[in-house]
């Protein structure tokens, strides 16, 4: 078994496409999709390929440890070896629902509150005080008492009304522990952690699932003819991208290095060196998925700090670490 492991909590700021290739259906260019839930998911290899961007691109002076750390490149014969760090599938937690008040919700089931409980379990975490409520009936949702996306005990998302029920305090408790915990700590966030607080709304399972599939972003993609101004043969598609405010998250786990210890560089002798050294994405913003150059796929990351690994004190470029 791994040595360490942590939550990566993985928040969109701007629309994300992970695809999942073309498809025979009205959306040409879909997001991936776990099989049996239907709910959007951001492929292990998707999640490690970009992290490792990340490293290459913002500590390129360090290229032994990210080699030991992700894998080596063994095109032109180098020497093959598993990596130190392992990633699971980013598994969503928080999907945005337009709201007739309030702009949008935090939308989540309690399906997946019970998987990130277990995924917490599975990193060792702690200090997890929340209890998840049962599951609400089909016409209602839980809420906080507190939220603006109530209105006559009705909350209305996109076309359809739920009866509100906002006494229960294990939902409160959720969303305090997320706003502490999954969102990024920049003051640019302050606005994002006190809406969660607020306006997290916990959904029958069913709901839940018809809004992540039904609710996601489909725009058209087209490519202009300069000749005559008009569209391109064959140059419109429709792609799926996950919307802005998502919140994500994935367990990356660490061992100790390949190599010998007595061959491993100073820093990265152990497990808990490689999730240090992994740490440092706290606090920033990468980008996955496709479409980069229109802007897609920024995300920012957070480390829950409940796992068995001492935090990284150092300052990340835009609101440091928690």
């Amino acid at each position: 078994m791994f040595k360490e492991a942590r939550l990566m909590f993985i928040y969109t700021e701007t629309s994300l496409h992970a695809g999942s290739g073309t498809s025979l259906g009205v959306i040409d260019l879909p997001i991936q999709r776990e099989k049996y839930t239907d709910y959007p998911v951001l492929q292990a290899s998707g999640i490690k390929g970009a992290v490792r961007d990340w490293f290459e691109t913002n500590n390129s002076s360090e290229k032994q440890k990210i080699e030991l750390i992700f894998g080596p490149d063994t095109i032109g014969g180098g020497e093959a070896f598993s990596g130190a760090a392992t990633f699971t599938d980013g598994r969503l937690l928080l999907f945005p629902v337009r709201s007739m008040k309030g702009v949008f919700a935090y939308t989540t089931s309690c399906f997946a509150l019970n998987r990130l409980r277990r995924d917490l379990t599975m990193s060792k975490a702690t200090n997890v005080n929340w209890n998840i409520p049962q599951e609400p009936k089909d016409n209602q949702v839980w809420g906080i008492k507190e939220s603006g996306l109530c209105e006559d005990g009705k909350v209305l998302l996109e076309e359809y009304a739920f009866d509100f029920l906002g006494n229960n305090n294990d939902v409160k408790t959720i969303a305090a522990w997320l706003s502490q915990n999954a969102f990024p700590n920049g003051p640019e966030y302050q606005f994002w952690k006190e809406k969660v607080k607020t306006d997290l709304l916990i959904l029958p399972e069913d709901a839940f699932k018809d809004f992540v599939k039904l609710s996601t972003e489909v725009q058209a993609r087209i490519k202009i003819n300069n000749e005559t101004k008009t569209a391109a043969s064959g140059a419109l598609f429709y792609e799926e991208t996950l919307t802005p405010d998502t919140l994500l998250y994935s367990v990356v786990m660490a061992n100790d290095p390949f190599k010998d210890e007595g061959n491993r560089p100073n820093g990265l002798k152990n497990a808990n060196d490689v999730m240090t050294f992994i740490n440092k994405l706290n606090g920033n913003r990468a980008q996955f998925g496709g479409d980069t150059t229109i802007g897609r796929g920024i995300v920012n990351i957070q480390f829950f700090n409940g796992g068995n690994t001492q935090q990284n004190n150092s300052t990340s470029n835009n609101g440091g670490n928690k």
